[in-house]
């Protein structure tokens, strides 16, 4: 579909980190409407994906073209001590996101993660068979098979680690920074998990391409490059120029073992086959997405200094 200033665009759980960066892409090239249960913007409303009626009348009113589903616990760990609200969430919300866009015989857009593979290979392109190890990844993988069962007119885009939108962001890099911030000057990260980082900015964009080319189906769409846990806080460390003041160590994840006990594969690398065939492939080096990134770190650390 040509995305114009006249395309309605409905996004589900636009509160998080993926969120912001889809907002603020999409708003400035069709017309948005933007919900979460999380209303910390002035450009949210609230709406309940796991509510069939609520999000109907949501979504009814606002008559999109073009419906994406971001609402998802990413939580790994809440997932598996909160099963039913991960199901009902990541699952039965991504049903009833589903059966609305049928009804309204619009395009759906879902967010699916690398993390529904088992480990066991080295790198999985898009053809891979899925095997998840934790509730999220069971609960995600649910919902990108109910998609691919009950629409024609579907997007399913992969995305591996998350990195994006500073204060929103939940993930690894801001964890790293917190610990910078508090005055941590060794960092113990994990150099067992191996996977492919990727950009909310970049991600959106591709998203955005991948739309417009009309090309229906699934897309892993990460950035290009991989790499451990401990090598991301390497060169995060780096480019805030702090690798004389601070040491990464490299520990397994037995470290962890007591915080982070939901199971994680070993290896959750993606490659971005049919986007490189279809020469649809937006996706910078995972180094050069993490440079852009850390220039908000940047100056936030000046401006703490």
């Amino acid at each position: 579909m040509k995305i114009t200033k006249n395309t309605r665009i409905y996004i589900a759980g636009c509160g998080g980190m993926l969120g912001e960066a889809v907002y603020d892409y999409f708003c400035k090239k069709s017309i948005v409407k933007a919900t979460d249960i999380d209303v910390n913007t002035d450009w949210l409303e609230y709406a309940d994906v796991r509510n069939y009626s609520q999000i109907y009348d949501s979504i009814n009113n606002f008559n999109p073209h073009i419906i994406i589903n971001l609402a998802a616990l990413t939580d790994l760990e809440f997932c598996e001590e909160n099963q039913e609200n991960a199901w009902q969430t990541n699952a039965l919300g991504t049903e009833n996101l589903a059966l609305i866009a049928n009804n309204k015989n619009a395009e759906f857009v879902y967010i699916s993660t690398a993390g529904i593979f088992d480990g066991k290979k080295d790198v999985y392109n898009d053809f891979d068979k899925p095997n998840p190890l934790s509730v999220y990844a069971k609960s995600k993988y649910y919902g990108e098979s109910y998609v691919r069962q009950t629409l024609k007119k579907y997007f399913i885009f992969r995305a591996g680690w998350m990195m994006g939108g500073f204060q929103k962001d939940k993930k690894f890099i801001n964890l790293i920074y917190k610990q910078i911030v508090e005055g941590k000057k060794v960092l113990y990260v994990v150099n067992d998990k191996l996977g492919t980082p990727t950009y909310t900015k970049s991600f959106s964009n591709g998203m955005f391409n991948v739309i417009e080319s009309d090309l229906y189906g699934l897309y892993n769409q990460v950035c290009t490059g991989d790499c451990s846990r401990y090598d991301v806080a390497v060169e995060f460390v780096k480019l805030l120029g702090l690798n004389n003041e601070i040491k990464v160590l490299e520990v397994n994840s037995d470290f962890f073992a007591k915080k982070y006990f939901a199971p994680r594969p070993f290896s959750e690398k993606l490659i971005n086959m049919k986007l490189i065939s279809r020469n649809l492939n937006y996706m910078p080096h995972w180094k050069d997405a993490l440079k852009d990134y850390s220039n908000i770190f940047i100056d936030d650390l000046k401006r703490r200094r």
